[in-house]
């Protein structure tokens, strides 16, 4: 069983001197973290935001607009991303122009020396399920199936035939939770989330350019509804003011705890800077003796296997396979530790055997399944690299700082 647990502690980046604040938010198998979210104590997050806009420019070459959505921050706005736009101020005909005012939502937060990314497919998640402004229609999550899946869409059929306009104007999505959820509760989360839709639209018809019409919830809840609560077992936290929120809106399917030992932190018992710094490094160990090298750049990650301190003289295929499907677990580990995504380059060990090399893709591709984002083993290149993407939701870890 899984534990959510929410701090804080001063952390240290390996590049950096000086040590910081921060609220933590992490999840634990047993001992170990496997999930981690991290942001400086009382600054605030832009992700998921949803503003009034205005369109600075049009770039065409780069089937592109900016948009600036705070006074001195600007998004990117991809073209594909601006489907069925809520304008606030249109001053042409062209579908989109420098001037126009338009309500965009956050996708992805400044990177760097990236801007930010927006969209106008404005998205309202909640525990079960996602509301969506462009996409009308109604889908489940692909991770349910069977018997749960069949009845999820006999729910939503019972909802059509109630309200036959019910995807007019939004998109539903039910999330992996909905399985766990009984019909009432999953009711009344939609009527909740298109509530704040329609107040959204409402506030934006007689809002000023730089409005913020919808903020996040703090990090932690958006972890909190992101975490899958069939083996989650108690959520753990030493700061009072979130113990009051969250017990709020306690759940019969996890307990909600205070954590008050004044002779030993929460961090401390979970060893969270020491966990998250180890996340931070580039070489993992592995228990074989194995190791993996793990560097991101700003194309792509790439992760070397090496056999390191694991050495045998008889029958190196079958132990250079054994160190492969270790690495493999570990690697699935690692991206999600450390949130990596986008493109990923494997160098395993060097295997002979088409057959081991097709067990080996089929272990890696079952380990990608069970990650909560999006990952796609894509394909062996011809010098024997596996290529993968997953897909970016958030900062990577070491960008968190």
């Amino acid at each position: 069983m899984k534990k959510l647990l929410i701090t804080r502690e001063q952390l240290q980046h390996p590049d950096r001197q000086a040590a910081a604040l921060y609220q933590v938010c992490a999840l634990y198998d047993g001992s170990r973290m496997i999930e981690v979210s991290i942001h400086p104590d009382e600054a605030e997050s832009m992700l998921n935001n949803i503003y009034i806009a205005r369109v600075k420019n049009v770039v065409v070459n780069l089937h592109a607009a900016f948009v600036e959505f705070e006074k001195g921050m600007t998004g990117y706005l991809p073209l594909e991303n601006c489907r069925q736009p809520i304008f606030t101020k249109k001053i042409s005909g062209k579908p989109i122009a420098a001037g126009d005012e338009l309500v965009v939502q956050v996708i992805k937060e400044a990177m760097k020396s990236k801007d930010a990314v927006v969209t106008t497919n404005l998205s309202f998640s909640g525990e079960y399920l996602v509301l969506t402004s462009v996409n009308h229609t109604a889908g489940i999550s692909s991770k349910i199936s069977g018997e749960k899946r069949r009845a999820l869409q006999a729910w939503i059929q019972k909802r059509l035939e109630e309200d036959p306009h019910l995807t007019d104007h939004f998109g539903i999505i039910l999330r992996t939770n909905a399985a766990q959820a009984d019909e009432q509760a999953l009711l009344q989360e939609l009527l909740q989330l298109k509530a704040e839709y329609e107040h959204v639209r409402a506030y934006a018809a007689c809002g000023t350019i730089y409005s913020c019409l919808r903020k996040e919830r703090p990090f932690y809840l958006k972890m909190l509804t992101d975490t899958e609560k069939s083996n989650l077992e108690e959520v753990v936290t030493d700061d009072p003011k979130i113990f009051a929120q969250l017990s709020q809106d306690a759940s019969d399917t996890y307990q909600i705890r205070l954590y008050q030992d004044p002779l030993l932190s929460l961090a401390k018992l979970y060893q969270v800077a020491g966990q998250i710094e180890a996340a931070l490094k580039p070489r993992v160990w592995l228990k074989s003796g194995a190791n993996l090298m793990i560097q991101p750049t700003e194309a792509l990650t790439v992760i070397d296997v090496n056999s390191g301190r694991n050495t045998a003289k008889k029958d190196k295929q079958q132990n250079h396979f054994k160190i492969n499907l270790e690495a493999a677990e570990e690697i699935a580990f690692q991206l999600r530790l450390r949130n990596l995504s986008g493109i990923i380059v494997v160098d395993f060990i060097d295997l002979y055997d088409d057959a081991l090399n097709a067990q080996l893709m089929s272990h890696l591709k079952a380990l990608l399944r069970q990650d909560p984002a999006p990952a796609v083993l894509v394909d062996i290149t011809k010098l024997g690299l596996v290529e993968m993407t997953r897909k970016k939701q958030k900062k990577p870890l070491s960008e968190q700082f």
